[in-house]
């Protein structure tokens, strides 16, 4: 059974669509780039299969997962800084889905808090509140949250944006053990060659799917040219359309 299963789905905002009849699936085990212009729906997709966003039309199925099966890593820009928040706090809400919001952290669930955090390279960073962190620092906090939740499903959203190259080589590695243990792994990135090198399979997305495959036959100029101009013809006040077989594929 696919780990996630697209069927003709479209997600917007107020009745104003953002992804158009995607159809598709991503096989248990995989790991997916989600790749296309600013504005091209990525990070709107990636909140309709964690369930922020439900869709306007047609349905997204988990192959069974539950709410507890799924980590989701949002935007760095998306984290309000101003939270009186400490890195050891913050992280340990990666385990509310097990003790509850209220529930109790002992003994043996701060250990593995103060594991989590010093395996993303922040040993002695548990009592910072996050606001003061940089932005490699804050991303790695990000990272342990995922990482604490233990998911089958991880969804990523700009994963490496804005961080140095030590912070992203490092938190590459970590996406990477996570697909060799056999976990699902969706990402929307815009480092092409990130995703020629690392990811195997590519969803190139404009407002609507253009090409979805592996990644060495999808990411082509003619692709990206495609999504460009998908993305600057796409009528933002448009209301939500009916399906349309000519534009509903998935290669």
């Amino acid at each position: 059974m696919a780990a996630v299963h697209f069927h003709n789905v479209t997600l917007g905002y107020d009745r104003h669509p953002a992804v158009h009849h995607l159809n598709g699936e991503v096989a248990p085990g995989a790991l997916v780039a989600v790749i296309g212009p600013n504005g091209a729906g990525k990070s709107t997709l990636l909140r309709g299969i964690v369930g922020i966003l439900r869709p306007l039309d047609g349905s997204i199925h988990l192959g069974g997962l539950d709410s507890r099966d799924i980590a989701y890593l949002p935007q760095s820009a998306d984290i309000d800084r101003s939270f009186p928040i400490s890195v050891f706090d913050f992280v340990g809400t990666g385990l509310w889905r097990a003790t509850g919001l209220f529930g109790g952290i002992g003994k043996a669930a701060r250990e593995k808090i103060l594991r989590t955090i010093a395996s993303v390279g922040l040993n002695g960073f548990e009592n910072r509140t996050i606001g003061t962190l940089s932005g490699g620092q804050r991303q790695r906090v990000l990272f342990a949250r995922v990482l604490l939740q233990d998911a089958r499903l991880i969804v990523l959203d700009e994963p490496f944006n804005a961080i140095d190259s030590k912070t992203t080589a490092d938190l590459l590695a970590l996406v990477k053990h996570w697909h060799s243990e056999g976990r699902t792994v969706l990402a929307a990135l815009h480092d092409m060659e990130m995703v020629r090198t690392h990811f195997a399979e590519t969803l190139v997305l404009a407002r609507g799917p253009v090409a979805w495959g592996p990644t060495a036959e999808v990411l082509t100029p003619e692709n990206l040219l495609v999504a460009m101009r998908m993305c600057e013809a796409f009528d933002d006040s448009a209301a939500a359309c009916a399906a349309d077989d000519a534009r509903s594929r998935a290669a």
